[in-house]
């Protein structure tokens, strides 16, 4: 079935000017550190393969990604990458697809690491791979230190060339909770010679995410994975190692505008009442669009440079705005849901917050049904 696009209501843009501003802004920071862009779940939401090509366009050679799929999508678009990594388990059947497409797994347990070498080994390969340490984060990965001679012993399986080494943070609060990095680090630095003793060599190191990179500049090691703050949050502070921007914003139309007196109920179950007269705007968006409900009578959108507040409940395709009397707005006008209109700013940190919730989760759930429209290329 054709992919559905929904041309009548909201869409998405992605500013390709300021995906190259961060990737500059990174880079300075990290200097001989490779950043190895993390574009799994769709890039989170902003896109995978225009992603992947605006990235090697501007020089980046190191990705990322949770799934084999994903991986082969970025090689299709980024055919010279240096580096495409799984960061989840892969499975033994798709060896030959990880073969084929130059594709690097990490290998996250003794019976994974033996089953893939197996593969390789029946499709005529070898195959290489990252071992992925559980310093913390208690998710994938051999346990530190206790599973260490197991990891090692699989460096001399064939089938299998072990290339690097990473491992995840679970908590980098350094200033909190000073105690739960470090007792990583120590990990980590303490397996790392041991690996590189069973395998003869110096292993590729990674293990440092967006936060880690701005907050623990120790910890970069041969490439940090940069993820949110390639697409440009968490990492707007002022003073902080380097600084990015937001490169998405969701916009939408006014439907409707219609003028209402005090005492007017909105929305199901009436959950708001207009306090005076009112023009209210019927926006082409909801929750089937991934705006969330959560949003209703506490988020606001952007129309005529304004901000407007959310009023009643988000239903599945459309969000109501007060606009205040005689707001001049008329259908078809602009809707920011997230982005910038005139000196005005609503970003998914700040929708976050309202729902309880992280910019993240806020981005990935931005429907894939929505158009994605990409300026600045």
């Amino acid at each position: 079935m054709a992919r559905m696009i929904n041309c009548d209501g909201s869409w998405v843009e992605v500013d390709l000017r300021v995906v190259r501003d961060n990737v500059a802004a990174i880079r300075a920071a990290l200097g001989p550190t490779q950043l190895m862009a993390v574009i799994k779940s769709d890039a989170y939401g902003h896109g995978l393969t225009p992603l992947a090509a605006a990235l090697a366009g501007c020089g980046v050679r190191h990705f990322a990604v949770a799934y084999v799929a994903e991986a082969e999508a970025v090689r299709a678009v980024a055919p010279n990458a240096e580096m495409i990594v799984v960061l989840g388990a892969t499975w033994p059947a798709d060896v030959p697809r990880l073969l084929r497409s130059r594709i690097t797994p990490a290998v996250v347990s003794q019976a994974h690491g033996e089953a893939l070498a197996a593969a390789a080994v029946a499709a005529g390969g070898e195959l290489p791979v990252h071992l992925k340490l559980d310093t913390g984060m208690g998710r994938l990965g051999f346990i530190c230190p206790d599973e260490l001679p197991t990891a090692a012993a699989l460096t001399q399986l064939p089938g299998l060339s072990v290339q690097g080494v990473c491992t995840h943070f679970a908590m980098v609060e350094p200033e909190r909770k000073p105690t739960a990095a470090r007792n990583q680090v120590e990990k980590f630095k303490q397996a790392v010679p041991m690996l590189e003793a069973a395998v003869g060599r110096r292993l590729y190191r990674h293990m440092s995410s967006s936060r880690a990179a701005l907050l623990l500049p120790e910890c970069d090691h041969d490439a940090v994975r940069i993820g949110i703050a390639l697409y440009g949050y968490s990492a707007s502070e002022a003073g902080r190692r380097f600084q990015t921007r937001p490169i998405l914003s969701w916009k939408s139309r006014v439907m409707q505008v219609k003028r209402v007196p005090a005492g007017f109920p909105v929305g199901y179950y009436s959950s708001y009442r207009t306090s005076a007269p009112t023009d209210l705007a019927v926006i082409s968006c909801g929750y089937t669009d991934g705006y969330q409900r959560h949003l209703g009578n506490r988020g606001h959108v952007l129309i005529g440079g304004q901000r407007r507040p959310v009023v009643g409940r988000v239903s599945m395709n459309w969000v109501t705005a007060d606009l205040g009397a005689n707001s001049g707005v008329q259908p078809g006008d602009e809707v920011v849901l997230m982005g910038i209109q005139g000196d005005q700013a609503i970003w998914a940190d700040e929708l976050a917050k309202h729902c309880s919730t992280i910019p993240y989760e806020i981005l990935t759930g931005i429907s894939r049904q929505i158009e994605r429209r990409y300026i600045g290329g």
